[in-house]
């Protein structure tokens, strides 16, 4: 059973900051029945698919739960992926009828033609609590509601997932009152997952930590980053400890730079008042990138268990000192009009709700650098932004040149590994080889692996359907434990304080461009080359 609390106005629940389109249309399509089988498989070593559960879900008039979390439960409904007797109920401040909460997220889930029967039974088992965030009788309503959905499952012990799809001003409000009147009574489970931001900085962060702490166990937090649920941010280990040939090469000695890119083509879409409270340092910076990094750097864990996992994450994080203000370079884009595109006519101060004097950067570039013997000296490139020339995330590995090259200066440009977590995930390495011809010249090319070449026939689980499927089972290696958050914040948050302290202007560039092309000097002068001689193209299958 899944329950959904929801706030009166746009303003108190999230907003997902950038739908992603092309897994969006492939989440819509149904697994294959190898898939499931085997998903269900492994599951069925963690979890019970007859017992009953119920999972709450808080924002249920926000934009991550009509775009996301309704959608993927539908999704994982429909694949026979969630326990046979989960219930799907709401609660929220507003006066909603179930009938309104569908309608606010049917046309995301994509149901199709032969699916609507289905769709049907999946609404059957939704239902609705109105209630406030900070006062008992809503709880009460939802133990009672709880309680009378164990007594018709012939009294079997029911498992509780509450997601926390609100700000970070009502998670003490509501985890208090779940404390108090919705855990389970020792014979079933309860999950708490948290959607971020997780606190504004090191101080808030460490205060909502210690207030969940006092409530709940740490294996019963799941702090939910989804980009740790993308298929190539999860096959960073696999790429790393997987394969021999990689190995030797992970270093200083080889490794010249590490660039952990997040870019949106387009801008604050008339959510910059939302935006302007948090800027793209924490909105993404601190959590996504910071969370890439620690996968990218890491040693190899014990085991794939998540605490050992988890604990070579914060050894990183813990070699990692805060950044000077002449180590990063951020941004604020202003309209272009040059460009065709109708939203490139408005700059980020020309959005409903920022002020006319913000100084929130929209784009961001950090030099960070990992104090051990494996990476001392490699700086690592964090850069993310809004209203750029592309949608694109990805990590870039650099190597060093060739010692004692033999070719005319300038012919061999730097190797690259590159993975594309969106769109069209890909790895490809970027090497040199010769032309064709009688000659030596060369020139560069790549050794490719596209997922939609590669698994053109596959769909496999998207980043939320992922995460929530693990949160069912009970594996945390794909969420942020408080220690994690505790020394990502500490890594972030004194460049935070000296750039509203000081109220640093952001360089502006134009809507639709790489940037500030003073990050491009910034990553020049620490050592990134940038040729612009090669231009990866997502291959297309040869139907000839």
């Amino acid at each position: 059973m899944i329950i959904f609390l929801d706030r009166c106005n746009n303003t108190d629940s999230l907003a997902v900051t950038s739908p992603s389109r092309e897994r969006a249309m492939s989440a819509s399509t149904p697994l294959t029945k190898e898939i499931i089988q085997y998903l269900r498989d492994s599951m069925a070593q963690n979890l019970k698919f007859e017992t009953p559960h119920v999972f709450v879900v808080f924002g249920a008039s926000g934009d991550l739960a009509k775009k996301k979390i309704f959608p993927t439960l539908w999704w994982l409904f429909r694949d026979h992926l969630l326990p046979n007797n989960t219930m799907f109920v709401g609660y929220a401040r507003s006066n909603m009828t179930i009938e309104q909460l569908r309608a606010s997220f049917e046309k995301n889930c994509k149901v199709r033609d032969e699916e609507k029967s289905l769709f049907e039974e999946f609404i059957k088992k939704c239902s609705y609590i109105q209630g406030q965030y900070d006062k008992a009788a809503g709880f009460v309503a939802l133990k009672t509601f709880i309680d009378e959905f164990q007594k018709v499952s012939n009294n079997q012990p029911v498992n509780r997932l509450y997601y926390l799809a609100v700000p970070p001003s009502v998670f003490e409000a509501i985890s208090t009152q779940l404390a108090a009147n919705n855990k389970d009574n020792g014979d079933s489970w309860t999950r708490l997952i948290i959607e971020k931001p997780f606190g504004y900085d090191l101080d808030s962060s460490t205060k909502l930590s210690k207030h969940l702490s006092s409530l709940f166990k740490e294996d019963q937090i799941y702090r939910i980053d989804h980009y740790l649920g993308k298929e190539m941010v999860q096959n960073l280990m696999v790429l790393r400890f997987g394969n021999r040939i990689l190995g030797p090469s992970w270093n200083r000695d080889n490794i010249a730079s590490v660039m952990i890119s997040f870019k949106e083509d387009f801008g604050t879409m008339g959510r910059g008042g939302y935006f302007d409270k948090s800027g793209i340092i924490r909105d993404v910076m601190q959590n996504h990138l910071m969370q890439i990094l620690t996968l990218v750097a890491m040693e190899k864990p014990a085991s794939l268990k998540a605490e050992d996992i988890r604990d070579e994450k914060v050894k990183v994080l813990k070699a990692i000192r805060p950044i000077e203000l002449k180590d990063i370079v951020v941004g604020q884009y202003v309209a272009n009009p040059e460009m065709n595109d109708t939203d490139a006519k408005l700059g980020y101060l020309d959005d409903e709700g920022v002020p006319k004097d913000s100084v929130t950067p929209t784009y961001a570039l950090g030099v960070f650098n990992v104090h051990n013997e494996r990476w001392e000296g490699v700086p690592f490139f964090l850069r993310c932004g809004k209203a750029l020339n592309e949608r694109k995330a990805e990590v870039r590995i650099q190597f060093k040149e060739v010692n004692g090259d033999i070719y005319p200066p300038g012919d061999l440009k730097r190797s690259e590994l590159v993975m594309r977590v969106q769109p069209n995930e890909a790895v490809y390495m970027k090497i040199m080889t010769k032309k064709p011809g009688m000659g030596f010249g060369v020139e560069e090319t790549e050794l490719d692996l596209t997922y939609n070449n590669r698994y053109k026939d596959v769909r496999l689980p998207d980043a939320y359907e992922r995460l929530l499927l693990e949160v069912f089972m009970g594996s945390q290696i794909n969420f942020v434990r408080t220690d994690e958050l505790e020394y990502a914040w500490k890594i972030i948050t004194p460049i935070l304080k000296e750039l509203e302290e000081k109220k640093v202007k952001p360089v502006q560039y134009k809507f639709g461009s790489r940037g500030p092309t003073e990050a491009d000097e910034l990553m020049k002068k620490h050592g990134f080359v940038f040729t612009g001689t090669y231009k990866w193209t997502a291959p297309f299958e040869n139907k000839l």
